[in-house]
C-alpha cells in the first residue's frame, strides 16, 4: 500500500505541473489598472490561444472590447485592444508560475500586473 502512494503522489505532482504549463495564458485574468488621472479601476482580460494567435476579449466598467493581433512567443504576448474609437498597444510577459502576467498598456507605458482570476 505504501508502495503505491510513494509511486502515484510524484505521479499526480508532475500531472499537477504539466497541467499548469500547458494551460498557459489561456483563460481569465484580472487586474486593476491606473488611469491618466491616477484613479485605479477593475479590468479584465478573457484571452485564448491558437497555436502563436491570441485573442479575447477586454472587460471593464467601460464595456466589453476584442482584443485582436494578438501573438504569444514562448513567455511573451501582445496584443491590441480595439477599443472601438481607439487601439491600445498591449507588451507583456508570462511569468512561470502561471500565475501572473506583467502587462504595459499603451503609449503611456503603464504597467499593471494580471492576476488568475477565479471562474465564477
Amino acid at each position: 500500500m505504501k508502495r503505491k502512494i510513494l509511486i502515484a503522489a510524484p505521479l499526480l505532482l508532475c500531472f499537477a505541473i504539466a497541467f499548469t504549463y500547458f494551460t498557459g495564458v489561456d483563460g481569465k485574468w484580472s487586474a486593476m489598472l491606473k488611469g491618466p488621472t491616477g484613479i485605479e479601476f477593475p479590468i479584465t482580460y478573457s484571452f485564448k490561444t491558437d497555436g502563436s494567435t491570441l485573442s479575447g476579449t477586454l472587460t471593464s466598467e467601460m464595456g466589453t472590447y476584442n482584443i485582436v493581433d494578438g501573438v504569444v512567443k514562448g513567455d511573451s504576448l501582445w496584443f491590441t485592444a480595439d477599443l472601438k474609437n481607439m487601439k491600445v498597444k498591449n507588451v507583456g510577459r508570462y511569468y512561470a508560475d502561471g500565475d501572473s502576467i506583467s502587462l504595459r498598456v499603451g503609449a503611456r507605458s503603464t504597467h499593471t500586473a494580471l492576476h488568475r482570476a477565479a471562474d465564477k
